[in-house]
């Protein structure tokens, strides 16, 4: 491997490797120059893993059919790292950036204002998608780019709203580009990477798995400056995302609904926390307008890094 960016996704692709772990390697060896020369027992000496781990990393290393997947794929996805000037800013900004990224699709996208994170409940309300036309829709038809993890229910649907309306969607998956889930979002999916961007932090071969959902919602909510939540129960994946975006420093939306919906129970709790209670499509621009130069700003430092590099190639 060439370069330390060609060496940082193979390391990402070894079986073997956790974020905690890369994390260790990069801060022992920023250009991991010396990690190819490493022996396995080296490798769990150093940083103090069991040495079938080491073995299994090791083997990842020096093995020529991933180095060769990378070259492929390199042809197929925009790739994008934590090394590269055209990493996304608003990502660059979390505590627990992604090292590496798969894109399909219009990756300008990540380089646009206003940006909203939509998260809920796989099983809404008959109430969600009307609520979404209310809140969503002005948004859509304004301009705004929606960000959402591509999962049945409120996911789904915002997407597709956006997808319907002319409008712009990033689209948050948890597993490679060869093992899309749900299975249901295939044709989604397709529509998706013509028009709008699908983004993935594992690389194309990898399968989901349970923790990858919660994962990938740290990735939702730092490409937004905001987090709603149209529907979600009181212990619900979405409450993840919204720590994650409270952790983040991101705005926080919760749309209220019935009592009598089980649905909404973990919005009226969010609001009795302070989470803002959105009614209409206004709730939401009154918080941008208070903030639009400070993120503006904030992208427009960035702005020219990325134009430069995709210039370039």
């Amino acid at each position: 491997m060439k370069s330390t960016r060609m060496r940082l996704i193979h390391l990402h692709r070894s079986n073997a490797i956790t974020r905690p772990l890369m994390r260790k390697i990069l801060e022992r060896d920023p250009k991991l120059e010396s990690l190819y020369d490493r022996s396995a027992n080296d490798l769990s000496h150093l940083y103090q893993i069991p040495f079938s781990r080491a073995l299994q990393l090791f083997h990842d290393l020096h093995n020529t059919r991933i180095i060769q997947s990378i070259i492929q794929d390199e042809h197929r996805y925009h790739i994008s790292t934590v090394l590269d000037p055209s990493y996304p800013p608003l990502l660059r900004s979390i505590p627990d950036p992604p090292y590496v990224l798969y894109m399909l699709g219009n990756p300008s996208l990540l380089y646009q204002l206003p940006t909203l994170s939509v998260v809920g409940t796989r099983n809404p309300s008959c109430e969600a998608r009307q609520k979404m036309n209310h809140i969503l829709l002005p948004l859509i038809k304004e301009g705004w780019i929606i960000v959402s993890g591509m999962a049945l229910g409120i996911d789904g649907i915002a997407h597709q709203l956006a997808e319907e309306n002319n409008g712009k969607t990033i689209a948050v998956i948890g597993s490679g580009f060869n093992h899309i889930y749900p299975s249901q979002h295939q044709l989604l999916f397709k529509a998706l990477i013509k028009n709008q961007l699908v983004i993935s932090e594992y690389p194309p071969q990898t399968p989901p798995k349970r923790y990858h959902f919660p994962e990938r919602n740290r990735i939702i909510s730092g490409l937004g400056i905001g987090t709603i939540v149209i529907e979600a129960k009181e212990k619900s994946g979405s409450l993840i995302t919204v720590d994650q975006a409270l952790e983040q420093g991101r705005d926080v939306f919760a749309v209220p609904g019935s009592i009598l919906f089980e649905q909404t129970s973990g919005c009226h709790k969010m609001i009795q926390d302070g989470a803002k209670l959105v009614q209409s499509t206004y709730d939401i621009l009154e918080e941008w307008h208070e903030n639009e130069v400070k993120w503006c700003r904030f992208l427009s430092d960035n702005k020219e890094n990325y134009l430069a590099n995709h210039m370039n190639n």
